[in-house]
């Protein structure tokens, strides 16, 4: 049996939910500004893309609002405060003075890499948290209850996670590292 050390891993993509606290008339949005995308017959909300930090803006009338793409709070803060300076002088209502947007974050993803070859055939016929079929897709998918956390793993030991905090991450990691360590044997050279 191989010792897995903590998996080193980097948040790759942080979504959060929020609102602008603003009424908005999305086709004067996708009129005026360049960066919105906005097709109602399919999708009810405007896509607004942000260059700087690089993320993906969700945008409803209501002035409700879904980020992705950013990996960092701060960079997540930035992209926010960036879409409401563009969107507030095009709202309906007047934009309230001195306004945070505000906002949750419900969705974390991390990967990393576990420093040793896995047996994904084993790890699915022994676990019942694991579901692996390598005709539909190369990963196992394991679950966790405490913490919530869903997690892809690869035969190479790198692993994608994804939980609601980085707190969870961590958790997680160190928990999967001892249910893994049956089912690991070194890379080979």
């Amino acid at each position: 049996m191989v010792k897995i050390k903590m998996p080193k891993y980097e948040i790759v993509n942080l979504v959060c939910t929020g609102t602008l606290n603003l009424s908005l008339d999305l086709y004067q949005l996708a009129y005026k500004l360049k960066n919105i995308e906005y097709e109602p017959e399919q999708f009810p909300g405007a896509i607004l893309r942000i260059k700087n930090p690089k993320c993906s803006i969700l945008i409803f009338k209501n002035g409700k609002m879904n980020v992705a793409g950013c990996r960092t709070e701060e960079s997540m803060r930035k992209a926010i405060r960036i879409a409401f300076k563009m969107i507030s002088p095009y709202s309906i209502t007047p934009a309230p003075k001195r306004y945070t947007p505000k906002y949750y974050i419900t969705n974390i993803v991390g990967s990393g890499d576990a420093g040793v070859t896995l047996d994904l055939y084993k790890l699915a016929a022994n676990l019942k948290n694991v579901e692996y079929e390598p005709e539909q897709f190369p990963g196992a998918i394991m679950k966790l209850d405490n913490p919530k956390a869903s997690l892809l793993l690869f035969k190479n030991g790198k692993i994608i996670i994804q939980c609601k905090s980085e707190t969870d991450i961590k958790k997680s990691l160190k928990k999967i590292r001892k249910i893994l360590e049956p089912y690991a044997s070194p890379h080979n050279k």
